[in-house]
């Protein structure tokens, strides 16, 4: 079985240069993933005069970019009632509706580029297996109502025609959500960012950010007026940094391709993404190439935000994950498991993205997804191009513009309070199998994660 991403398959090994020399440019940008990419994108479609670098300490959509499940998606990890409560309702309402936007945006370069990524927007379903999780899916329908998010409850019969997943209630489908292969796009765009006049170097580690002046191993030195964090999971390793951000794992497997029949009993003609109404998180979603491709948490945060290649793989959570897809889909029984992989998301201690830019020194940052990065790195890329270009839409004035979340709280307090959300959740889940009714635990989850 493959141990690297499914997306990874048919790339070329052969990559670009690292970083040999000093270089002085107007704008530096540190991580060569959709946010670095986008950003740079923006920025040369706002000044094509400016010179800008992209530096990545390995390649191209390496970290999350090119490990994600590929969705497209307006979720927003904030709840827009804690938006509300620090900016008014209006401002909420238009934080949400610059995602619904950004989803559209992100297709429209994919079409204007020319970049073979499969993007479909056939919006997501997120199945309803039990009494609770259908009580959770019926309030679902009614926070979206009162704020307009585009959710809606499908009776049972609509359901199981869109996703067949076994004991099926009534799921909820949102329309704002695509389905992309992920490392086709970070490329395509890696492309587009380079015939816009961009350089891109691989292979070169940053190991320190300072106004005007980015450091490198081995030695190069990056000065530039403005340097730009995009290094989401990857920013707890920066110095001074290691408690913006605290890393948390990801998992992944995918079947190998599956027959016209098989898609006939499962469902996603539309390529939509799919999910189920429980406290472990789980996506999935129909491939390019007719695989079906399922991810979850549930792996555990690794002591001093620890990230290693050894971490990508977490048996136990494969193993979860595969017995969970054949639970929901019995017609995979039999069907061959070909790729298993994972990788860190960035997750901010009040669970709220930002993007930012600091005119007096140049440092800019974007991140803190907490999983939701695929599109909301498309705004924030356009947030950073006008942030530093100076060219404002209303864009630069949403909510998460210039927010600063405090910091993690320091070892050994991090490792236990992270750990204890991702238990509570699978135990939230255990809970309401037995009982059939919303967990008590879900409550202490909520006080776990602030929301």
């Amino acid at each position: 079985m493959a141990a690297r991403p499914l997306w990874w398959d048919g790339t070329s090994p052969a990559g670009r240069p690292s970083l040999a020399d000093d270089a002085t440019v107007d704008v530096c940008i540190v991580g060569a993933g959709f946010t670095g990419l986008w950003s740079a994108y923006y920025l040369l479609q706002a000044d094509p005069s400016l010179s800008v670098l992209v530096v990545d300490a390995e390649h191209v959509g390496f970290g999350a970019s090119g490990r994600n499940g590929g969705w497209v998606s307006a979720l927003y990890p904030t709840p827009p009632e804690v938006l509300a409560k620090a900016h008014g309702e209006a401002a909420a309402r238009a934080q949400y509706a610059a995602l619904r936007e950004s989803v559209t945006e992100v297709g429209r370069v994919v079409d204007a580029e020319g970049i073979d990524c499969g993007f479909r927007k056939g919006g997501t379903v997120v199945v309803a297996r039990s009494r609770a999780q259908l009580a959770r899916a019926k309030a679902e329908m009614a926070h979206s109502q009162r704020w307009d998010l585009g959710t809606e409850l499908l009776d049972r019969e609509s359901g199981v025609e869109t996703l067949a997943a076994t004991g099926t209630l009534g799921p909820t489908y949102n329309p704002h959500c695509a389905r992309v292969q992920p490392r086709r796009l970070v490329d395509g765009l890696a492309a587009a960012v380079e015939r816009l006049g961009g350089r891109i170097v691989e292979h070169t580690h940053v190991t320190s950010i300072e106004p005007g002046m980015a450091h490198t191993a081995p030695g190069p030195i990056i000065h530039a007026r403005n340097i730009i964090r995009a290094t989401e999971a990857w920013t707890s390793h920066l110095p001074g940094s290691n408690r913006e951000v605290a890393p948390v794992y990801s998992l992944i497997v995918a079947t190998e391709p599956l027959s016209a029949d098989q898609w006939e009993q499962i469902g996603l003609a539309r390529a939509e993404t799919f999910s189920e109404h429980r406290h472990v998180i789980v996506y999935g979603q129909r491939s390019v190439d007719d695989r079906l491709v399922f991810g979850g948490r549930g792996a555990p945060y690794h002591f001093r935000s620890g990230i290693r290649p050894a971490f990508d793989e977490d048996r136990k959570v494969f193993e979860t994950l595969k017995s969970s897809l054949r639970q929901m889909f019995p017609v995979l029984d039999g069907v061959r498991l070909t790729h298993e992989w994972g990788g860190a998301l960035g997750i901010p201690r009040d669970w709220q993205p930002s993007v930012g830019h600091d005119p007096a020194t140049g440092l800019g940052w974007s991140g803190g997804y907490v999983g939701d990065g695929v599109a909301l790195s498309n705004l924030g890329g356009r947030t950073i191009a006008e942030l530093v270009t100076g060219q404002r839409t209303e864009i630069s004035a949403l909510p998460w513009v210039q927010h600063h979340s405090r910091r993690w709280e320091p070892e050994p307090f991090r490792w236990l309070g992270i750990n204890a959300g991702l238990q509570v959740a699978a135990w939230a889940d255990r809970e309401e199998q037995l009982t059939h009714r919303p967990a008590r635990l879900g409550k202490v989850l909520s006080l776990l994660t602030g929301h």
